[in-house]
């Protein structure tokens, strides 16, 4: 996969992740959880999900492990929705980074992607 496509799909599973996770889930462990990043590997097989999570220790454990629970249902609702040859395997990972100046970093980047988006 070329670069631009990689970035392209990797904005997509993140939509599309924060969707699920948030909205299209039952399990109360994943209220506390937001897809902040992901990477897809360049061959399109694996990809990197960087998540925040809220409350405790104890329950960021149980949003990991929900998370992983999970992982077979995520990447079967993505691929009912994104058109791929292959839905990369999901790995999650926690952002440590989640303080409030990176959040409305990473909110503005993404603000001004999807604004160049429509423009073009």
């Amino acid at each position: 996969m070329d670069e631009h496509r990689t970035l392209r799909v990797s904005e997509a599973l993140r939509e599309e992740l924060s969707e699920i996770i948030g909205f299209e889930t039952e399990d109360p462990r994943l209220l506390a959880v937001d897809v902040t990043e992901v990477h897809v590997s360049p061959d399109g097989r694996h990809a990197n999900v960087r998540v925040g999570l809220r409350g405790s220790e104890k329950e960021q454990d149980a949003s990991m492990a929900a998370l992983e629970h999970a992982g077979g249902f995520l990447r079967h609702e993505l691929a009912s929705r994104l058109i791929l040859r292959h839905v990369p395997e999901l790995h999650f990972m926690r952002d440590k980074n989640l303080d409030v100046e990176s959040r409305i970093d990473f909110l503005l980047k993404r603000a001004k992607k999807s604004r160049v988006r429509t423009e073009k």
